[in-house]
């Protein structure tokens, strides 16, 4: 049952439309037929709900005012976005997405009490592929939220994995109008949901580190956190974090792990070479560069880093939520990353020269 749950929280409740969509890009493996249906079925169930909700809030989510200088925390996935984006995300004036919001953004508005008892209820108590805790109030990445409403994400790769590469360059390196319209309702979702009251909004999403120029276009004044990490370590995590994600919500069985290190240590060049490109555009400012070690070793003094050289408000009033939160995360005790001998070893020819470059 909480593994049915852990599932549709990962990726479930798309909406038919969505899901339609993905069925016709790519037909699912027949082993992988009954998760496809254990997906679509929540999405559809909530279809009803969705209707009502367009008819209650979509003329006032359009004329919904957005901050225009979100704080967004980018970098390649498995970099301490997830732990940054929690200890900031503690701070009681962020506005920012949570898993009641991104489970089925569609009918997170209308029916926000319900989604968060369930889930509190059903929800393991640690999230299934790393073990970092979770529950229906904590922040979650906006690209899993925007997986139910479009095709053109990043998990679109996650749902098909042999597709892998094909997903992360039609979607990564590249936007379409109708994910750039997504995305902005996306954004107001998080601002109604959660925004009641606070200072500012937060938005935390490893994808966005491809797409700086189309969010500068949105957010002229908007501020980012480029978290850092030996490529080694971050591909290494991500290509077993991505094994596991394919037997949670996997439409297809995943690639074997060799291939999974030269796929995942491809789009890790091309992610950070798209934000190279973008970096001259980021006013003056507007970025904080964080390194994994800063974060983990210090973490109050990171963030209180961050918060002063962005200009973001509210310091004093955040930093004892923040703290209760570094406490909190004390008791997380990661697994080891080990991957199969002979893709370590493809791994290590691999990331040899980007790991000569990080120590130049």
């Amino acid at each position: 049952m909480r593994r049915g749950v852990d599932r549709q929280v990962a990726g479930g409740c798309i909406t038919p439309r969505t899901l339609a969509a993905a069925l016709a890009m790519t037909r699912p493996a027949p082993s992988r037929l009954f998760v496809g249906l254990q997906l679509g079925l929540g999405g559809l169930l909530l279809q009803p709900f969705a209707w009502l909700q367009s008819v209650f809030w979509g003329r006032a989510l359009k004329r919904l005012d957005l901050p225009d200088d979100p704080v967004i925390v980018i970098g390649h996935w498995r970099s301490g976005t997830t732990y940054l984006h929690q200890l900031m995300a503690a701070d009681p004036g962020a506005a920012t997405a949570r898993n009641a919001l991104t489970v089925a953004p569609q009918v997170s508005l209308l029916l926000k009490p319900w989604i968060i008892t369930v889930l509190n209820r059903l929800m393991t108590a640690t999230r299934p592929i790393d073990a970092v805790p979770w529950s229906a109030l904590d922040p979650q990445e906006d690209e899993i939220g925007l997986a139910r409403l479009t095709l053109d994400t990043n998990m679109a790769g996650v749902a098909f994995p042999q597709d892998y590469l094909r997903h992360f360059h039609r979607c990564v390196l590249s936007t379409t109008r109708d994910f750039q319209r997504k995305l902005l309702h996306f954004v107001r979702l998080t601002w109604a949901h959660d925004g009641e009251g606070k200072r500012y909004l937060l938005i935390k999403n490893p994808t966005h580190t491809a797409r700086v120029t189309f969010l500068l276009d949105l957010f002229p004044k908007a501020r980012f956190v480029l978290m850092k990490r030996e490529p080694v370590d971050a591909v290494r995590s991500l290509t077993l974090v991505k094994q596991k994600l394919a037997d949670l919500v996997g439409l297809q069985p995943a690639p074997d792990q060799q291939r999974q290190v030269e796929e995942t240590a491809m789009a890790h060049r091309l992610l950070l070479e798209a934000f190279e490109a973008a970096r001259p555009q980021i006013p003056a400012g507007q970025l904080v560069e964080v390194n994994y070690d800063e974060l983990v070793d210090s973490p109050m003094n990171t963030v209180e880093r961050i918060y002063r050289e962005l200009s973001i408000e509210g310091w004093d009033q955040a930093c004892d939520a923040v703290q209760a939160r570094v406490e909190r995360a004390r008791t997380y005790n990661p697994s080891q990353v080990l991957l199969e001998p002979k893709a370590e070893k493809r791994l290590q020819e691999l990331m040899a020269p980007a790991n000569a470059s990080t120590t130049d």
